[in-house]
């Protein structure tokens, strides 16, 4: 089914699993010529590492920041989204952009889902249109009881900002990172390890660096938490999971063993790094059903943070080696709804106790 209708027909299953497909990009190499491993190097304390380049990994946050900063100007009532212009962007075509940029977010979007995010452009667009507030059955922009805060929402509070923001965050930054450039087909045996390309290193490093780049951390975090997208989401969980350093010392020990031909200390690193950045997708889809439930009462909170923790739960079926299969994701998010005015207490607890068994978050469940 696609997501987009699945927010228009709210009260229906979602959908068959979607299958993650990865085209293949080693060479012919067997590796059987690969030097031994050198059991004497350091893991160094920041991503200064030689040879290290992921400019298009930048540019793609970049661009997704220009484009949340347009979705977001629809939060004021009486401002008009143009669907065109939000899907040239995901394109990067048309000069839509403020700067110039070499890359696009749609080529390295999980291709079964591009028609999905498009979808919900035009849906963010619709209600962008409507020239009434919102409120349960009407979209328009809803405020919160304080006042303090404004977001656009479909008529069933659904907040389509979130659902593009987030769910690209999964889709495109931790699909590549963790299904793609951390595949067998980037660093497996068969990639080279031996031809230094200068300023970039070799096949295999690069494809790392390119994981990392994804994470939207700066060198030195977690030391500098100048971060965005994932890892911010990752700061923010840190109090509890202490995610920051498990993270970033998987992604420092990976790099470091592929420099060193450590093929064990390569494969371990990788399995934390899927291990450790699902926990972050996870425990941030609970924090926003917490944050679902601290504000209940308010329409405009209410709905905005369980659009988050819609995107985020959809974010858990991109890692082909994750805890659940899309089949189970899609039943989460079945059972999370698409309409955040009918959704009850018991709802979101129930989903609540459901995913934080399923991770084991059940102690720090309440904390997240």
């Amino acid at each position: 089914m696609n997501y987009s209708s699945f927010f228009k027909y709210s009260r229906y299953a979602v959908a068959a699993a979607l299958v993650l497909t990865l085209g293949a990009c080693g060479n012919d190499d067997d590796g059987d010529d690969d030097p031994a491993p050198d059991n004497s190097y350091t893991v160094p304390e920041t991503y200064n590492f030689e040879n290290v380049k992921y400019t298009g990994q930048t540019e793609r946050l970049d661009m997704l920041a220009e484009m949340t900063t347009y979705m977001k100007t629809g939060n004021t009532q009486g401002t008009t989204l143009d669907a065109q212009i939000l899907k040239d962007k995901f394109a990067n075509v048309n000069g839509q952009f403020s700067t110039t940029y070499s890359k696009n977010l749609e080529s390295k979007t999980f291709a079964p889902d591009v028609a999905m995010f498009q979808g919900f452009m035009d849906d963010i667009a619709t209600a962008s249109q409507s020239a009434t507030p919102g409120s349960d059955g009407t979209a328009g922009v809803v405020t919160s009881i304080d006042g303090a805060k404004s977001y656009l929402l479909n008529e069933d509070g659904v907040e389509y900002t979130q659902l593009i923001e987030k769910g690209l965050m999964g889709a495109t930054f931790y699909y590549q990172a963790t299904a793609v450039y951390l595949s067998d087909d980037r660093i497996g045996d068969a990639v080279d390890n031996t031809t230094v390309v200068p300023g970039e290193g070799t096949d295999m490093e690069h494809h790392w660096d390119e994981a990392f780049g994804y994470f939207g951390v700066e060198k030195d975090f977690p030391t500098n938490t100048d971060v965005r997208f994932w890892g911010n989401y990752c700061n923010g969980r840190d109090g509890v999971l202490g995610t920051n350093s498990r993270l970033m010392d998987a992604l420092l020990k990976g790099r470091a063993a592929i420099s060193n031909n450590d093929k064990d200390a390569k494969l371990e690193a990788r399995t934390e790094v899927s291990k450790v950045w699902e926990e972050v997708v996870a425990g941030t889809a609970i924090h926003y059903i917490n944050g679902g439930l601290e504000d209940f009462n308010d329409d405009a909170l209410r709905c905005h943070q369980l659009s988050e923790a819609w995107a985020f739960i959809l974010s858990l079926k991109y890692n082909s080696n994750g805890t659940l299969s899309a089949s189970q994701v899609d039943a989460l998010l079945a059972q999370l709804g698409a309409d955040f005015y009918d959704i009850t207490v018991a709802d979101l607890n129930a989903l609540k106790d459901s995913m934080a068994a399923t991770f084991g978050l059940e102690s720090v469940k309440d904390q997240l």
